[in-house]
This record gives C-alpha cells, structure tokens and sequence, in this order.
C-alpha cells in the first residue's frame, strides 16, 4: 500500500509515495508511467499532433529493471502506447552494449526485447563510437533533431525515470562532478561508480524541463539519502538539484528505503502520486 509523506525544507519540489515491496513499487512505477502516457495521448489525438510521439527516459539499475519488465508485461502491455513512445537514455557506462553493465543491455532484455516497442523507437547511446567525449556528441546531435529544439533550448520529455545512488547521485550526475555545473549543453560526459568508470550522461537542465520525474527508491542503504533529499537537508547533492521548473517530481520508494520518513493516509488503488502534499513543481 503507498501512503503520502509530507515534506518541510528545501528539498525538490513533489510528492512521496511509500510503497511495501519492491515488487510494489516496480508496480506502481510502471503505473505511473503508463498513466502519464496515456494522458499525453489523449492530449495529442485531442490536439491532432501524434507526429509529436511521447518521450520517455530511462535510467539503469536493479528497480528500473524491475519496472520495465512489469510495463512490459500484462495488463500494460496490452494498454500502453507503444506506437506514440519513443524511449531514450538518461545515461550510460562507456562499455559494450553486450556488456552486463550496460544499462542499454539492461532496457532491451527488460522492454525492448519483450514489449511491441518499434524498432525506431529505443534510441541508445552509441558506445561503439571511438570515445566517451564523440558519444555525447553525437547523442546529443540525435536528440536535437528528434525534439527540434529552438537554439538555447532543453529538450522537454514527457517522463525521466531516475534512481538515487548511496551518495545522492542520480543519472551519471556524481558529487563533485564538473558534469553539475554544465549550463548548455544537453549531454556531457562523466565518471564515477565503483569503480569509477566513463559515462555519458543527460545534464541537469534537462532534467529539469521534464514533464514529469520519477524517483525509484529502493532498500535499506538509500534510507539516509533518501530523507537528506527529500528534507531538504542535503542541498548540495545531486539529486536535490534535479527540481522541474514547469514540471511534476515524484519519489516512489519501498518501505525499507522509507525508513526514515513518516508515511501517512494511502491514495486511492491505482491512483500513486495523485493526492499528497503539493509542490511548487504541481
């Protein structure tokens, strides 16, 4: 069962929602995104502009990988707008994509493989390029021409799945990272995990023209960052940093992960992160 947990502070802007399981939380996740989906769909056959498609972003991880295969199964296979999505890469290891590690791996086995995802529709980082620095680049060209941004724009997805490392990184976005800082550009490299590693990564000013962000949150060990983020007492991780300005932030997290805030009254069956304390990103 999810229940509310207000927040005071300073921290991004939203709603939490506590989940029981992790099991109950890939739920939930996915029914998240298929609610957001379905929305904007209707929204572009009111408007007459399903050329426009639906954007989503997906990060990796062991909670996103359970959503995925849960969205990509029964009822949401059958429901969710498969022809409208088109699905992207918050970041990405700089490994082959046949590697365990590669989060691009991870979507195709969980979604692409299993769902009636088009083939044009799942737009990878190329790590077969000749380095992380012209994997960027040429990421960042792909998203350019798919969203037609006007010069000095971010591109504006629909939905951005998002993880919380131990250390309040989200995306490849790492304490300390000079990747934090960048102000223009919509994809940069970076480095960190254990070990450290080459990434590409979106930037937070992407991050923060979405729509819609989505937090996964799961198990004991993200139960500290979790509350510092959510209080507002970790101003200066990178997760704090990631606050939609005309958009909608969500933080899903499973009862052990939830250890340290104070759930309260359940929304309605079916209806996660539609009651709650509002935001200013609401």
């Amino acid at each position: 069962m999810a229940g509310t947990v207000s927040r005071d502070g300073e921290g991004p802007s939203g709603r939490l929602f506590v989940l029981s399981s992790p099991e109950e939380l890939a739920k939930a996740a996915a029914g998240r995104l298929w609610g957001i989906a379905r929305e904007r769909a209707m929204v572009l056959d009111r408007s007459g502009k399903r050329a426009k498609g639906i954007s989503v972003a997906l990060s990796g991880g062991g909670t996103p990988r359970q959503t995925l295969a849960v969205l990509s199964s029964e009822p949401y296979r059958s429901r969710f707008p498969w022809d409208l999505v088109h699905f992207y890469q918050v970041d990405e290891r700089w490994v082959s994509s046949a590697d365990p590690s590669s989060n691009q791996r991870m979507q195709r086995e969980s979604l692409v493989s299993r769902a009636p995802v088009p083939p044009d529709h799942f737009h990878p980082v190329d790590t077969s390029l000749s380095d992380p620095r012209e994997g960027a680049r040429r990421y960042e060209e792909t998203l350019r021409r798919l969203f037609r941004e006007k010069q000095g724009g971010f591109p504006r997805f629909d939905a951005i799945l998002l993880g919380l490392g131990t250390d309040g990184h989200t995306a490849s976005l790492f304490p300390g990272s000079p990747a934090l800082e960048e102000e223009t550009a919509w994809v940069v490299t970076a480095e960190g995990g254990t070990p450290p590693v080459p990434r590409v990564t979106l930037t937070l000013p992407v991050l923060n023209a979405a729509s819609h962000v989505i937090f996964l949150v799961s198990g004991t060990e993200k139960a500290r960052v979790l509350e510092e983020v959510v209080s507002g007492r970790g101003a200066g991780l990178p997760a704090s940093r990631v606050s939609p300005r005309r958009g909608k932030i969500t933080f899903l997290a499973d009862a052990a992960a939830a250890l340290r805030m104070d759930a309260k009254s359940p929304p309605p069956p079916g209806r996660c992160g539609e009651r709650g304390r509002k935001g200013g990103a609401e």
